[in-house]
């Protein structure tokens, strides 16, 4: 035991005196963080019904993740979550932006506090070349035209869609038979100078031509980049290419539209493999928003949809990509249950990026998990191949998540796809998922290692875990800043 610790020593001495040639390759990231898809709409997630061949190959190559959660069933604060490493509720954002009144009627902010701990800013302050193409929604749209450009949150440059501060790509529609393509949210054009119209099933594409030659110009600088890569065209209305409308149901039109995506994604991975040096050093991750819309996308074997706190609203495919970065290639990680807040820590971690002083994360930094080395709190020392993973190990910086995740819905979520009242809190701890209404009533606890499909409500059967759980989801919502939640569909029902 003492030569193992004595080796274990010494190697840590080595592993630091290494440290800063380490840090000098920084791993450059691009994150992809597609709008409104559900946990089983890739291929390699079980979607038969259409190809996504290009995100396949990274999850062949790299870590499919299976029980990873974005921290709101609906956009706005889903993308403050994985941008901020915080609960969306400490910024005020817990649905999708709309227009002021909407906004205020609902207790949401306008738009996200550029002070908020912006991942790309930290990465920015430490030298990375920081740009985000695609959608936003976290500030400028409809008549809300004085919010912060996006470069405001750390970005070096940007470009976006109608929901965002910025240069722009607003989509033009087109259909079978149609000779001149329409406008949607013509009124964008309020939103400042720098827009362009294009056609809505090929503007993934737009945000790729933006994206590559950023990277060539980082890459010619010898500096780290990180890019947000958000493509909007998987959320509906749903325009894709006029040869793949087939029998135009929503569903063909959705499934058309996924692959058209996966396609234009191609462009983007295949500059990074194909560039010895970039796929040496890049890390890709692909994952969702939130849960699909009904009869477009599908959840897999999880009940709910977007705007629902059920898994189907809140688990999201993951895939983590990075020859050199991920350790277990065509790994699938079922085990390992983190989140959105998770990934700023772990990817600030794994640059060797300080955080931001005084921040306290909600997140945890979990790079051996990002890194498909283990689902315990601290990876088997046998399990660790190099420097950086000897180092995370370490210091702590280990597999699964030990906090819970903590959910509240959408203010103006109460009644949505068909159900009248949605749960308004829940919770995800180890194999339990609890969800109540805001005063605690209404309990239903799910074992999701024996019922992901959350259908059989066994609160009664373990009474204290439901009200240990129960006690710690009161205890997190009422420390969160309030929305109108509570009452937003009472004034609803009055104006009716």
């Amino acid at each position: 035991m003492k030569k193992r610790l004595f080796i274990l020593v010494l190697a840590l001495v080595w592993a630091q005196s290494l440290q800063t040639s380490v840090a000098a390759e920084r791993p450059n990231i691009i994150l992809v963080f597609i709008d409104d898809m559900g946990w089983g709409d890739f291929s390699c997630f079980g979607n038969e019904d259409a190809a996504t061949p290009n995100i396949d190959r990274l999850a062949a190559e790299g870590v499919r993740f299976e029980q990873f959660y974005v921290n709101s069933p609906i956009c706005s604060p889903s993308r403050v979550a994985i941008s901020t490493g915080q609960y969306p509720q400490r910024w005020r954002i817990t649905s999708y932006l709309n227009n002021r009144k909407s906004n205020e009627e609902r207790g949401v902010a306008q738009w996200l506090d550029p002070k908020a701990p912006m991942l790309a800013r930290s990465l920015q302050q430490a030298g990375y070349a920081t740009g985000h193409f695609g959608k936003w929604h976290m500030g400028g749209q409809r008549d809300v035209n004085d919010a912060p450009p996006i470069t405001e949150y750390g970005f070096d440059e940007s470009l976006t869609n109608f929901e965002g501060m910025g240069p722009k790509l607003l989509p033009l529609t087109l259909k079978p038979g149609q000779e001149k393509p329409g406008r949607i949210w013509e009124d964008a054009e309020n939103l400042g100078d720098g827009y362009r119209w294009m056609l809505r099933s090929e503007i993934t594409s737009g945000f790729v031509d933006a994206a590559i030659p950023f990277i060539d110009k980082a890459a010619a600088a010898k500096q780290p980049f990180y890019i947000n890569l958000w493509p909007d065209d998987v959320h509906g209305p749903y325009w894709p290419p006029v040869e793949t409308w087939g029998d135009g149901s929503l569903r063909r039109l959705y499934l058309s539209v996924l692959e058209a995506m996966d396609t234009q994604l191609g462009r983007l991975f295949d500059r990074i493999r194909n560039d010895a040096a970039l796929r040496d050093n890049t890390l890709i991750l692909v994952c969702s928003d939130n849960g699909p819309a009904p009869g477009a996308g599908q959840a897999g074997p999880f009940r709910g949809f977007k705007t629902h706190l059920y898994e189907g609203g809140v688990r999201s495919p993951l895939v983590v990509w990075g020859p050199s970065i991920v350790r277990r290639k065509g790994h699938v990680d079922r085990e390992s249950v983190f989140s959105a807040i998770d990934l700023a820590p772990t990817l600030l971690t794994l640059t060797d990026t300080p955080f931001p002083d005084g921040v306290q994360f909600d997140g945890e930094p979990l790079v051996a998990t990002l890194r498909g080395e283990g689902n315990s709190p601290q990876a088997p020392m046998a399990e660790i191949h190099d420097v950086q993973g000897l180092l995370h190990a370490m210091r702590g910086e280990g597999g699964s998540r030990q906090a819970p995740i903590f959910f509240r819905r959408p203010p103006d979520r109460d009644s949505f796809y068909g159900v009248e009242d949605l749960p308004d809190l829940a919770v995800r701890s180890g194999k339990w998922k609890l969800l109540c209404e805001y005063d605690g009533s209404n309990v239903e606890l799910y074992d999701l290692s024996h019922d992901r499909a959350e259908s059989t409500n066994v609160a009664s059967n373990h009474p204290e875990i439901a009200v240990n759980l129960k006690a710690k989801l009161l205890a997190w919502h009422s420390s969160m800043p309030a929305d109108n939640g509570a009452t937003y569909r009472k004034k609803q029902a009055k104006r009716k």
